[in-house]
C-alpha cells in the first residue's frame, strides 16, 4: 500500500476519476463528498473510507481529516463550479459562492491536512486551478477569479509547505465530466468548443486523474509550485488566424 489520499470532491467526475485510478495504484483512499448516493457506492466500490458534507459546512475539513487518519500521504481538492453569466447578472452571493468553494475550500483543506501530511515523507497536495485563470474568456468573472486565487494559493502554500509537502495544480480546459454537462448537452456546441483548442477536441477526466497520480508520486518529487495546464494547448498556442 502506497499510503493514503484524502480526496475532497470524490462523488464528481474528476474526483472519481481520480479515486478509481489511485485506488487501482494501490493507495489507500479517504473519500469526501456531499452526494450520498454517490459517496457510498463509490466508498463502496473502493473499498474506502468516506466524509459527507459539504465544504460550506462549518468543520466540515476538520472532520473530513481526523477520519482520514493522522498520516496522509496526499490530498487532491477536486471540488468546482462552471458558473457562466455575464458581470450584469452576477450577484455578491455568485462571487461568494464560487470562491467558497473553489479558493477558500481548498485553503482550509490544506490547513486541515497539514498536520497528517507531515507525518509522510512526503506529502503532495493537487488542487484544480482553469484556464480560465489564465486566459480571459467572456462570461467567466466569477469563476475566473475564484479559479485565478486557486493558481494563487499553489504558489503561497508550496513557498510555505516546502520541502516536506509539495503543492501544484491542474489547470483544465473544457473537460467531460456531469458538471459541464450543461454546456456540452447541445453536440454543435460540444464540437465548436472541442475545435477552438489546437488538438481539437474536449478533455477527459482520466487525463487528469493520470496526472493527478503523477503528482501524487515519488516520481514527480522535484516538482512543487508548478500550475500545468491540460487544455489541448488552448493556453499557450494559436493555430489559426
Amino acid at each position: 500500500m502506497l499510503g493514503k489520499i484524502l480526496i475532497y470532491g470524490a462523488s464528481g467526475g474528476m474526483g472519481s476519476a481520480c479515486a478509481r485510478l489511485l485506488s487501482a495504484r494501490g493507495y489507500s483512499l479517504h473519500l469526501a463528498g456531499r452526494n450520498q448516493a454517490a459517496m457510498a457506492a463509490l466508498a463502496d466500490e473502493l473499498q474506502a473510507g468516506y466524509s459527507l458534507g459539504d465544504v460550506a459546512d462549518d468543520g466540515f475539513f476538520e472532520t473530513a481529516s481526523a477520519a482520514a487518519g493522522d498520516s496522509l500521504s496526499g490530498l487532491v481538492y477536486a471540488v468546482g463550479s462552471i458558473n457562466l453569466k455575464t458581470l450584469g447578472r452576477l450577484k455578491r452571493s455568485d462571487f461568494l459562492r464560487d470562491f467558497e468553494l473553489n479558493a477558500l475550500g481548498a485553503a482550509l483543506a490544506v490547513q486541515a491536512a497539514v498536520p497528517a501530511l507531515k507525518k509522510s515523507t512526503q506529502g503532495s497536495v493537487v488542487l484544480f486551478s482553469s484556464i480560465a485563470a489564465a486566459q480571459g474568456f467572456s462570461m467567466h468573472a466569477s469563476v475566473g477569479m475564484a479559479k485565478a486565487a486557486v493558481s494563487g494559493l499553489t504558489l503561497s502554500l508550496s513557498a510555505e509547505l516546502a520541502p516536506g509537502i509539495r503543492v501544484n495544480a491542474i489547470a483544465p480546459s473544457l473537460t467531460q465530466t456531469p458538471l459541464a454537462k450543461g454546456l456540452l448537452q447541445n453536440e454543435t456546441v460540444a464540437q465548436s468548443i472541442a475545435a477552438l483548442h489546437p488538438i481539437p477536441r474536449l478533455g477527459v477526466a482520466g487525463e487528469m486523474a493520470e496526472l493527478t497520480a503523477f503528482l501524487l508520486s515519488t516520481q514527480s518529487s522535484w516538482i512543487t509550485g508548478q500550475i500545468i495546464g491540460v487544455d489541448g494547448g488552448r493556453s499557450s498556442l494559436r493555430v489559426k488566424g
